[in-house]
């Protein structure tokens, strides 16, 4: 990789970094003060109304930001074309929810349904507009911009949200939060971009773009289905406090999972998309990325979910139990996510959406099962089954990089083996300590000062390279952060 490819790639990565971790943290605190002032039956509603926006989000977007940021010379046409689109397609489908909204209610039996999806679904109109804008941001690898936004709009929209919690509008405070962090974002990402559409739409753009884009949007379309089929099952075939509960343990899982999977994407994307022609320089990046990214989101996760019942009793109450049963096999499952995606990456890259999409539409096929489960079964049975139904999955989107890089399934599995390896490791260390007779409050602090002992014990003797790796691109920023 040469010099100027590496210094964007570390720089994106470190901003965009930022970026989520500013998110995240604002996010998690927010996140523990309404936990604390609302119910699970309240984060079970606005999880049921997520279910149909996330599939519409999809639909908007139609793979035409993953196409703009693959080509590389992206064109005014080609942004104003993907602008008008958006839009339509925007206000189209919250017409369609619009109207669908009383047999959503009358589905989940809930009547405050029908207003809670009508005014949160407005969120797509305003999301829409930040497409392009964020799009243009991103292909210019300009996470520094995109860090200030975030600050900003996590901060507004906590505000909001904790603000209208502690006036009881119950429910309701969780979508003024949504829709003002979505607000406050758009208009930031146009004042940063000070770029101005235009009405002028072109055929031309909308078929070499969609071209590529269609398969993504399907493939997209497909991963959120799926995963919205979860909630489905959860808050129909028992109820929205459930759900609630469920949806909690899903948001802390993410915190780490998805904003380390958005991180990674967001940067190797482009990035890699200007080498796209020379494997071999493909195939050492990825190697390093493969690596250094499990290398953290292993040992986070596990630690995650050998603490959860001690952390989420401290951080929102002992309301939350039933999540802290969840977590820690979503826990197992999450800490495939960015492999996963990596892997993935690699198709888009390629230009292989055809590819792309044949192996969603074979993944779901066979994560009917962990959802039959969840119907006929239970909750916890649908997660273990999930875990299987994980690794079956990995093999299938490694399969393409074995064939396209010579970078195959089981020489990742022997890259990563290490860092799962030392992930079990820190997690036993700490699990049993929550069966000592002390207070919850005791033992949390306990479990973090062991996992992190052990943790750095590890790294110090083994001096395995990924933590080499990390210091070795966080230390000099630290440093220069500093003067």
């Amino acid at each position: 990789m040469s010099d100027s490819l590496k210094n964007k790639t570390v720089n994106g990565t470190i901003w965009s970094g930022i970026d989520n971790v500013v998110q995240m943290g604002v996010t998690f605190i927010v996140s523990i003060v309404l936990a604390r002032l609302l119910s699970p039956d309240d984060y079970g509603l606005i999880g049921i109304v997520a279910i149909f926006t996330a599939v519409c989000v999809g639909l908007i977007n139609g793979g035409f930001t993953t196409a703009l940021i693959r080509k590389k010379n992206a064109t005014d046409d080609d942004y104003n074309t993907v602008f008008i689109v958006n839009f339509a397609v925007s206000v189209l489908l919250y017409a369609v929810i619009f109207l669908c909204s009383p047999w959503i209610a009358d589905f989940f039996d809930r009547e405050e349904l029908v207003s809670l999806t009508r005014v949160s679904s407005l969120g797509l109109i305003v999301g829409a507009l930040a497409l392009v804008p964020q799009t243009r941001l991103t292909k210019r690898i300009d996470f520094k911009s995109q860090t200030k936004i975030t600050v900003v709009s996590s901060v507004t929209c906590g505000i909001v949200g904790i603000t209208m919690a502690l006036t009881d509008f119950g429910v309701w405070a969780l979508v003024g939060q949504q829709l003002m962090g979505q607000a406050v974002r758009t208009a930031l990402l146009w004042y940063f971009n000070r770029w101005i559409p235009s009405s002028r739409f072109s055929w031309l753009s909308f078929h070499e773009l969609f071209g590529f884009g269609w398969k993504m949007m399907l493939s997209e379309l497909l991963n959120t289905v799926w995963k919205e089929l979860y909630q489905v099952v959860v808050g129909k075939c028992y109820s929205p406090a459930t759900l609630g509960q469920f949806t909690r343990s899903q948001h802390f899982s993410q915190l780490l999972s998805s904003n380390l999977t958005t991180v990674i994407q967001r940067v190797t994307y482009p990035v890699l998309s200007n080498i796209q022609d020379d494997k071999e320089r493909m195939m050492a990046a990825y190697r390093k990325i493969i690596k250094t990214t499990v290398f953290i989101t292993a040992i986070s996760m596990f630690f995650l979910g050998a603490i959860s019942e001690p952390l989420l009793y401290c951080l929102i109450g002992p309301k939350w139990h039933d999540a802290a049963v969840y977590l820690p096999l979503i826990c197992i499952s999450a800490s495939t996510y960015p492999l996963h995606a990596i892997n993935l990456n690699m198709l888009m890259v390629q230009g292989r959406s055809d590819l792309f999409l044949r192996l969603e539409i074979i993944k779901k096929v066979i994560l009917v099962g962990p959802l039959m489960v969840g119907v006929f079964i239970g909750i916890l049975p649908m997660l273990y089954t999930d875990i299987l139904a994980i690794i079956i999955c990995y093999f299938l989107n490694s399969h393409y990089s074995g064939q396209f890089l010579g970078y195959s399934s089981w020489m990742q599995l022997n890259d990563i083996a290490c860092s799962y390896a030392i992930a079990t490791i820190i997690a036993l260390s700490v699990y049993f300590l929550k069966y000592l007779p002390l207070s919850f409050w005791l033992i949390l602090p306990m479990q973090l000062i062991t996992g992190s002992a052990v943790f750095f014990a590890i790294c110090k003797t083994t001096k395995i390279a990924e933590y080499q790796e990390i210091k070795g691109l966080v230390i000099p920023y630290l440093k220069i952060v500093k003067r």
